[in-house]
C-alpha cells in the first residue's frame, strides 16, 4: 500500500503527520478525516492512532505537504504478519518520518478480535461495518458500567441490547433492574421475574431505621421528639418477637439493650408490638403537651399501616414470621428457577416511599454480597441513577445514595456489580460515576454533561468527545476497560419482542367501535382502582408471581465475614418458594 503520509511530530502520547499529494489511491480510501483510524509503521511494530484534527491553513509554500493532522496514539500491533497480537498503550514511539497509512481491515479485525469466550457481541464499528464491537464481559461487570445518552437516542434499546446479551453470556448471573417507567417488563421473555406493588412482599421490618422514618413521614423530615420515640421502641419491639419466638411469654420482658438489637438490625418485629410500647410509655406521662408527641407517632404508623399502597410493606405486619430468606431468595432469584433476572417495576409505588424502596433492595444487594462472601455473583442497574444518587446533596435521599455509593466503592470485592443508566450524568454524583470503568456515551447534548464526560475519560480519549452533540440514533462512543480501545460504534438492531417500551402506551389508531373505546377505559379504571386498594385487579398476570403472604420462621443465622461460606446455611437461602 501506497503511504499517504510521514510522521512530522512526536509529543507524548500525540503526533502529527503531512498527507502527501498522492494521486495513486482512490480518493475514498485517501479521506483521512476525523475519528478515523490510522496505521504509523514502525521497525518493531505498526501503532494504532485515531485522527483528531485535520487542517491545511498556515501550510508553507515550500511544503510538500497538502495538510497536517493530529492523532493520539492508541496502542500498537505486534507480531507481525504471522502472528499479530494487539496491545494497548505504545512501547515503541514512532520516529520523525516513519509512514502513516489509513488502517486496514485486517488490522481493525485485530484490534477488535474476540480476545476469549467472554466477549459479548453488542455492533459494529462504525468506521467499517464488516468489523464486529466487541464488550469483554469480566471487564465490563467487574469494573462496573454506565450507559449515557439524552432522551430519545435508544439508550432504553441499548441497554437491552447489553442485558440480554450478558444474559447470553453469563446464564449464571443474577441481574436486578430498576425499571423507572416499567418499560423493560417485556424485553427478557422467561428469563425475568417482573415485580411490582402487586405482588412483592417486602416487609416493613426489613426497613432500617432512617428507611421507615422516610415511609412514615412521606418523604419529609421527622419531627426530632417523635423520632427519639421511634428509635427507642424498636429495638424493644424487636426483643419482644424475639421474647415471643422463643416460647417464653412470661411476664418479664427482655431487655432489648440486653439482645444487642439497634434499629437497623435486620429480625421481626411486630406493629401491634411497637404500638403498644408506643402507648405503654406514654401512659407513664403525666404532661399533656408531652402525650401529644406520642399519638401524632401513633397516628402516623396507623395511617400508613391502613393504606392500601403500603399492602406490599405493611400485609400481615401483626402476624409475624421470619420471612428474610424468603424475601431474600424471591428477589435476588435464589434459585433461579429460569428466571436469573429481577424487572423491578417502580412507576406503581407511592411516590412518597419509591426512594426508601430502592434504599432497601439497594442495601440488601450489597450485605447479601457481603456476608455470603460473593457467593452468587449479581449485576445490580439503576436506571435513571441521577434521581437516587444526586450530586446535589440537598436533593433525594440519603441513604439511597449511600448504598448506591457503596455498591460503586465496594461491590466488586463481594461479587454485586454496578450498571448506571442516566440521561444527565452532570446531576449524578461524580464519585460514583467515576467508579464505572466502561462507559457507552449516546447523544448528549447538554454542555454540562459533556464537561463530566470529559473528567471521566483518559486523555487519549478525549477527542473523541466531540463527536458525541452529534452522534445518530444507536450510535454510541465506548470508552474504558470493556473495549480494546475508545471506539465509535453502532448497536446491532435488537428483535422486537425485546424492545423497551413503556405498558402505558397504546395505539395511535382510534378503536372501530365506541364500545371498544368505553371497555378500554373501564380496564384502565380497573387497573387505576386497583392500585390503590387491597383488590386485585382482574385477570392481573402478576397475581400469579406473587409469593407466599405468610412463611414459617426461618431459623438461618447470619453469616460473618470471617467464617467464611457456609454451603449448608447458604442452603436454607435455596428452598423453593411455596
Amino acid at each position: 500500500m501506497t503511504s499517504f503520509g510521514r510522521v512530522i511530530s512526536v509529543r507524548g502520547s500525540l503526533a502529527r503527520f503531512g498527507l502527501l499529494p498522492t494521486t495513486q489511491m482512490d480518493p475514498s480510501e485517501v479521506r483521512a478525516t476525523v475519528g478515523r483510524f490510522v496505521s504509523i509503521r514502525c521497525a518493531n511494530s505498526a501503532i494504532v492512532a485515531m485522527v483528531t484534527e485535520v487542517s491545511c491553513e498556515n501550510l508553507p509554500k515550500s511544503d510538500s505537504y497538502i495538510a497536517i493532522a493530529s492523532v493520539d496514539l492508541l496502542g500498537e500491533i505486534l507480531g507481525g504478519a504471522e502472528r499479530p497480537r494487539f496491545q494497548r498503550g505504545v512501547t515503541n514511539y514512532p520516529a520523525i518520518g516513519d509512514a502513516v497509512d489509513l488502517i486496514t481491515n485486517q488490522e481493525l479485525r485485530t484490534v477488535y478480535a474476540p480476545m476469549g469466550s467472554d466477549q459479548i457481541d453488542v455492533g459494529t464499528l462504525q468506521q467499517d461495518q464488516s468489523v464486529t464491537a466487541y464488550v469483554d464481559v469480566e471487564e465490563m461487570l467487574s469494573k462496573h458500567f454506565a450507559v449515557l445518552g439524552s432522551t430519545g437516542v435508544g439508550k432504553s434499546t441499548g441497554v437491552s441490547l447489553l442485558l440480554n446479551e450478558i444474559l447470553k453470556s453469563r446464564p449464571n448471573l443474577r441481574i436486578f433492574l430498576l425499571d423507572v417507567h416499567n418499560e423493560y417488563g417485556r424485553c427478557f421473555g422467561d428469563r425475568s421475574l417482573v415485580l411490582n406493588p402487586r405482588n412483592l412482599k417486602l416487609p416493613f421490618w426489613l426497613f432500617n431505621f432512617e428507611e421507615i422514618v422516610d415511609v412514615l413521614f412521606a418523604g419529609r423530615p421527622g419531627v426530632p421528639d417523635e423520632l427519639d420515640v421511634l428509635a427507642e421502641v424498636i429495638p424493644a419491639a424487636k426483643g419482644m418477637y424475639t421474647q415471643h419466638q422463643s416460647g417464653d411469654r412470661g411476664i418479664k420482658r427482655i431487655d432489648a439493650k440486653a439482645i444487642g438489637y439497634t434499629a437497623a438490625t435486620p429480625v421481626p418485629y411486630r406493629l401491634v408490638d411497637l404500638i403498644a410500647l408506643i402507648d405503654e410509655r406514654m401512659g407513664k406521662l403525666e404532661n399533656r403537651s408531652s402525650r401529644i408527641i406520642y399519638h401524632k407517632l401513633i397516628s402516623r404508623i396507623e395511617a400508613v399501616r391502613n393504606d392500601p399502597r403500603y399492602g406490599f410493606m405493611f400485609d400481615n405486619a401483626n402476624v409475624g414470621g421470619d420471612t428474610m430468606a424468603e424475601v431474600i431468595s424471591y428477589l435476588f432469584r435464589l434459585p433461579a428457577n429460569g428466571k436469573p433476572m429481577t424487572v423491578m417495576q417502580l412507576a406503581g409505588f407511592p411516590a412518597e416511599v419509591v426512594d426508601s424502596v430502592v434504599s432497601v433492595l439497594c442495601r440488601m444487594a450489597f450485605e447479601f454480597g457481603l456476608w455470603s462472601d460473593g457467593a452468587s455473583p449479581m449485576l445490580f442497574v439503576c436506571e435513571e441513577a441521577h434521581r437516587y444518587a444526586s450530586a446535589d446533596r440537598s436533593l433525594g435521599f440519603g441513604p439511597t445514595r449511600k448504598a448506591v455509593s457503596r455498591i460503586a466503592k465496594e461491590g466488586r470485592k463481594y461479587g454485586v456489580y454496578l450498571g448506571l443508566v442516566t440521561q444527565r450524568p452532570a446531576e449524578l454524583d461524580a464519585t460514583i460515576i467515576s467508579q464505572c470503568n466502561t462507559l457507552f456515551a449516546m447523544r448528549l447534548a447538554n454542555d454540562r454533561d459533556q464537561a463530566l464526560l470529559r473528567a471521566a475519560v483518559s486523555d487519549a480519549a478525549a477527542n473523541l468527545l466531540s463527536f458525541v452533540p452529534s452522534l445518530g440514533s444507536r450510535e454510541v462512543l465506548a470508552f474504558g476497560e470493556g473495549v480494546a480501545l475508545p471506539t465509535r460504534l453502532r448497536f446491532k438492531e435488537v428483535p422486537m419482542h425485546q424492545l423497551p417500551r413503556s405498558e402505558a402506551s397504546i395505539s395511535t389508531v382510534p378503536s372501530a367501535t365506541s364500545g371498544q373505546d368505553m371497555h378500554f377505559v373501564g380496564a384502565v379504571l380497573e387497573r387505576w382502582r386497583g392500585a390503590t386498594s387491597n383488590r386485585e385487579a382482574p385477570n392481573d398476570p402478576a397475581a400469579n408471581e406473587r409469593p407466599a403472604t405468610r412463611a414459617p420462621a426461618v431459623e438461618a443465622p447470619l453469616l460473618q465475614p470471617s467464617m467464611g461460606f457456609d454451603s449448608d446455611r447458604f442452603s436454607l437461602l435455596k428452598k423453593p418458594l411455596r
